[in-house]
């Protein structure tokens, strides 16, 4: 698992416990319990980042009967990060098909068979309500689906190795909201807003096209600023489920997806004047300031690196000259 290729920094913290004695104290101060199901083969880790709004905290957990009283004012999200996770609660057998969300208070009872990885987020009640909590104080299983569950999966992943490689980056507030942003999108995705929420309003359809026209015109006024969707959707009195529901229903794509295909088309506009731009200045120029991430994003896009598009560019102009 990915706990070997990490490695302890400002941004990133990482603790291994050897035997249950030394991992008794971590968890009382969570009011936990658990009681070992195979004390010969324990072994446990967590690696915590802080992001402004939430904490993540991923851990390698044990065969283990465990009770937990969990106060999560702001809500949390359970997510599995394996393909084998086996545990139940409360007579309801999990696995990697679903996820658990809570908000508020509640007692849980946990059964797990075998060593688990997974995902605990944490979220500040200074966050915004995104309309993923529809019920107080209960414990929620919910079905994920394959493919927003896996990107879910993944952004964590990435953003413990940046915690762990690159702790610089979060000391940038600007860096971390961004990474948090593309989190909480990720989570949007995974409680699957309904695009046809808004189907039996009148004029539904004109509305969330207009929503969309909104957005089109805030991403060209504001082309290096980072967009978080809760401030997006306060900007237009909206909520973030109306928000994500029209751009879904208009363009056929989740809201974090369409902003960001719009700012890969103007940065591939920008690269391909060529001159004496360079990819960074580019890229940042259209909001992309995790230059990896971008890099990424803009290959699986176009085929082909930023750097080659900006290379056929001057090459073209040389030429043309």
């Amino acid at each position: 698992m990915f706990f070997d290729a990490l490695a302890p920094s400002s941004a990133l913290q990482l603790i291994r416990f050897a035997d249950v004695d030394a991992f008794r104290p971590a968890e009382s101060m969570e009011d936990a319990r658990s009681i070992p199901l195979d004390v010969a083969n324990f072994a446990a880790a967590r690696a915590v980042v802080n992001l402004p709004g939430c904490r993540i905290i991923v851990a390698r957990s044990f065969a283990r009967i465990l009770d937990s009283a969990y106060r999560a004012p702001g809500g949390m999200v359970i997510l599995p990060m394996t393909d084998d996770l086996r545990a139940s609660s409360g007579g309801i057998e999990l696995d990697s098909r679903v996820f658990i969300a809570l908000r508020g208070n509640h007692h849980c009872h946990f059964v797990e068979h075998q060593t688990n990885y997974h995902a605990l987020i944490m979220f500040s009640p200074a966050l915004r309500d995104r309309d993923w909590f529809d019920r107080a104080d209960s414990l929620w299983v919910r079905s994920a689906d394959p493919a927003a569950l896996f990107y879910a999966r993944q952004l964590v992943q990435d953003i413990l190795r940046t915690a762990s490689v690159e702790p610089h980056m979060f000391e940038t507030t600007e860096v971390a909201a961004h990474l948090q942003e593309g989190l909480l999108l990720a989570l949007d995705d995974l409680f699957q807003i309904d695009p046809l929420s808004e189907r039996g309003a009148p004029n539904a359809s004109a509305r969330s096209a207009r929503l969309v026209q909104q957005i089109d015109d805030y991403v060209t006024a504001y082309p290096t600023a980072p967009i978080y969707t809760a401030d997006l959707a306060g900007e237009f009195g909206v909520s973030v489920r109306t928000l994500g529901g029209a751009v879904s229903k208009v363009r056929g794509m989740s809201l974090h997806q369409y902003i960001r295909l719009k700012r890969l088309w103007a940065t591939r506009a920008r690269l391909l004047k060529g001159g004496g731009a360079t990819v960074a200045t580019c890229a940042r120029a259209q909001g992309f300031h995790h230059l990896g991430e971008f890099a990424a994003a803009y290959r699986a896009t176009f085929h082909e690196t930023p750097s080659e598009t900006l290379a056929r560019a001057r090459h073209t102009g040389l030429a043309a000259s």
